[in-house]
């Protein structure tokens, strides 16, 4: 009889062998797109308000308005009956403090009017383009060479397509001379920005442990970006303009689908492999600064007083490319 009690070997097909080269790599867990500051942004920003909400701060400014406005006038009545001389000084404080709102208020007007004024070419250049029409498009550049009248840096530009644009005989040449004479320059010059912006995002999300620093960095350094991009196609905005200038720049992107990030953006920004070996705050700093340039993307757009036609639009992939060169990898970039 055969001994029960021994081992029993269970013969299994043989398994080929594997070696460590040949073995699949250990998926690393990226970071969730929806981890991400600049997407956290994005979507608080363009949040529109409910109509009860517009209505429940428009009368709280309007109380607290006439609160202090009747706590003044009490004041400066009172201070007048005891002491004249020291009411007339309190008169004159607060008769200057009127003064400034309203330069400050005529500056933030003349901020939306320059607004306004580039989104009027914007859709003017549409329409004569959707139309072919060369009259319309003639108005347009007019117009166009009237906005940068007075940007010593553009005179080259300026005189160029002055000179050139009679030779043009439809509406795609004429932008496509104005574009590439006068919009180029500006055009680099808000890549560069957009470079800085996305390279800073990065850095601090990756580099700074503190909790909500990469949020407040994000908010920061958009804010600023959006902002110079506007002065640099000439829409100076100031406080109220930039605040809705941001948020016409983040409800186009939305609207656009653009605030969300895909595997394939990571692995062309990264390189495939690299981000695998990285760490999670360091692919954080990539999707961040991704976002960025995206936000910069959509700010050119909004803030070109031409749209994208003979020129192509930037290249989010290659503007993050640009700016993290080296930064995630090791390498070394040179100016």
């Amino acid at each position: 009889m055969t001994d029960k009690r021994g081992p029993v070997l269970i013969e299994l097909d043989a398994a080929p062998e594997v070696t460590p080269a040949e073995a699949p790599p250990v998926a690393d867990i990226a970071p969730p797109a929806d981890a991400a500051a600049m997407q956290r942004v994005a979507r608080l920003a363009a949040r529109r308000p409910s109509r009860l909400a517009r209505w429940f701060w428009s009368l709280l400014g309007a109380i607290l308005a006439f609160v202090l406005s009747l706590a003044a006038w009490d004041f400066v009545t009172g201070l007048i009956a005891r002491n004249p001389v020291l009411g007339g000084l309190a008169t004159g404080l607060i008769g200057l403090f009127v003064f400034v709102l309203l330069i400050i208020a005529i500056r933030e007007w003349a901020a939306f009017a320059r607004l306004r004024r580039i989104d009027g070419l914007h859709r003017a250049a549409e329409a004569a383009l959707a139309e072919a029409d060369l009259g319309a498009a003639r108005r347009v550049v007019g117009r166009l060479l009237r906005l940068y009248a007075g940007r010593d840096d553009l005179d080259w530009g300026r005189s160029r397509l002055t000179e050139r644009q009679g030779d043009q005989f439809d509406a795609d040449g004429l932008f496509g001379l104005a574009e590439a004479e006068l919009l180029a320059p500006i055009d680099r010059a808000a890549q560069a920005e957009i470079e800085a912006a996305a390279r800073q995002v990065a850095t601090v999300t990756a580099i700074v442990p503190l909790a909500l620093a990469d949020l407040a960095a994000a908010l920061t350094a958009n804010l600023r970006m959006i902002r110079r991009i506007a002065e640099l196609y000439g829409g100076r905005a100031g406080t109220l303009g930039s605040w809705r200038l941001t948020r016409s720049v983040l409800t186009h992107l939305v609207a656009t689908g653009a605030v969300a990030v895909g595997d394939d953006l990571i692995g062309s920004v990264a390189g495939g492999g690299v981000l695998s070996k990285l760490s999670r705050r360091f692919g954080e700093g990539v999707v961040n600064g991704a976002l960025t340039a995206r936000v910069g993307v959509a700010a050119m757009e909004v803030c070109r007083p031409l749209p994208f036609r003979a020129r192509s639009r930037p290249s989010v992939t290659g503007l993050v490319k640009r700016a993290l060169a080296g930064l995630f990898t090791g390498g070394s970039t040179r100016d």
